[in-house]
């Protein structure tokens, strides 16, 4: 397996700003996506720097409107504890981690058939299906941030690096998955199942889909590291690759 680190995930937007200590990334499109518009660490901040850093991305997002500050520190660098002290200071920061994961194709378990679950790659036939989908599972987080998503949505539908699939459940839409393909990997992003429709089978049909169209691909997600999703994609024989921990604070 080639390797993998947490750069091989796809971040939409562009740089904006880049020194010896941070990567910006800022997504004009999507400015009230936390994960699109943010500050990777290069390496671990001092207090200092952290504060510094902080408040050059607090002044950047208030010239957008944006109520959020979002900071990625390195792979598998645990935050020292003078960082930690100063995010207690303040508790409107929330502190959390990604776990990466990758798999081989060939190494994900079999999957039972079942008729009553279809998965399709999303066409023009199905885009009204996925687009419903998609809008109603985004709406959870506002109907400005799910009429944004719609566009990034098209654009996704767009773009041939993306591949997105739909899934049905007895002819209902279910569930969907978007992939990511790059040279030597195929990211899943925003594997989701209709509430109305878990523990069917309908995620692992999914992700059986993706693995049968990149069998020359090394598959790779991310999952949050506090969630319970984590232990399935174990549970799959995905491989454990590494941790990242992440910082959010919204502005009323």
């Amino acid at each position: 397996m080639e390797k993998i680190t947490f750069n091989n995930i796809h971040k939409p937007g562009h740089t904006v700003l880049e020194n010896e200590l941070f990567i910006h990334n800022h997504n004009p499109d999507m400015l009230l996506q936390y994960d699109s518009n943010f500050i990777a660490f290069k390496r671990m901040p001092s207090v200092q720097e952290f504060e510094e850093a902080h408040q050059y991305l607090r002044t950047f997002h208030q010239k957008y409107g944006q109520k959020h500050v979002r900071f990625y520190f390195p792979d598998d660098e645990e935050l020292t504890g003078e960082l930690l002290a100063s995010f207690e200071k303040d508790d409107d920061f929330t502190v959390g981690y990604l776990e990466l994961f990758a798999i081989h194709p060939a190494d994900f378990p079999d999957v039972q058939e079942k008729d009553e679950i279809t998965v399709e790659n999303v066409t023009d036939e199905t885009w009204n299906d996925y687009l419903e989908f998609q809008h109603e599972q985004d709406s959870v987080y506002g109907i400005n941030y799910a009429e944004k998503k719609k566009d990034q949505h098209l654009r996704n539908f767009n773009d041939e690096r993306i591949k997105q699939f739909i899934a049905y459940y007895k002819g209902k839409a279910a569930g969907s998955v978007d992939v990511i393909i790059k040279e030597y990997t195929a990211e899943i992003d925003g594997l989701m199942v209709h509430e109305d429709f878990q523990k069917k089978g309908i995620g692992r049909r999914l992700q059986k889909s993706v693995m049968d169209q990149f069998k020359d691909k090394t598959i790779i997600l991310v999952a949050d590291g506090e969630d319970t999703p984590k232990e399935m994609y174990r549970r799959q024989n995905y491989q454990y690759i590494g941790k990242q921990y992440n910082l959010l604070k919204i502005y009323e």
